[in-house]
């Protein structure tokens, strides 16, 4: 009896999946596809772009110019800072973790990464403090950090 039914079960799941595809190649060869898009960000750059990845969390955009440099941008738009490259760098991509960056030169045949930390100013005006208050380094301990 299980036999049956799971052989009913089987039947009506290539069917559909039979039905799907054919409807799927037929809605592919129509010239009149309906695919609707919009422009959800764009900004005007400084230089000629030639390549741009985003970071995986979609927080950074990074985009390589002629100008030998990679400008960092928010997903919104402002620009975060600049790297200088090589003369040659062709192509970026971006590690999974967004740590490095990896460039490769056409005119040297050369494949490099680099590594990206951003620098961050964190206000600990009134905050208690161990040592001389005008000390060049400050390490701030967050205890209630959850």
């Amino acid at each position: 009896m299980m036999y049956k039914q799971c052989i009913a079960a089987c039947a009506i799941l290539m069917l559909s999946f039979s039905t799907s595809s054919a409807l799927a190649a037929a809605d592919a060869k129509s010239p009149s596809s309906k695919v609707q898009w919009q422009v959800g960000k764009s900004w005007k750059l400084p230089s000629k772009p030639l390549d741009v990845v985003y970071s995986l969390d979609g927080k950074k955009v990074f985009v390589l110019t002629d100008q030998e440099q990679i400008l960092i941008y928010t997903a919104a738009g402002d620009l975060l800072g600049d790297v200088k490259v090589a003369k040659g760098v062709s192509a970026i991509d971006i590690a999974p973790r967004g740590e490095k960056l990896y460039l490769i030169n056409q005119a040297d045949n050369t494949f490099s990464d680099i590594s990206v930390d951003y620098v961050v100013n964190i206000n600990t005006k009134g905050s208690p403090f161990l040592g001389k208050e005008n000390a060049p380094v400050t390490i701030a301990v967050f205890t209630d950090f959850e």
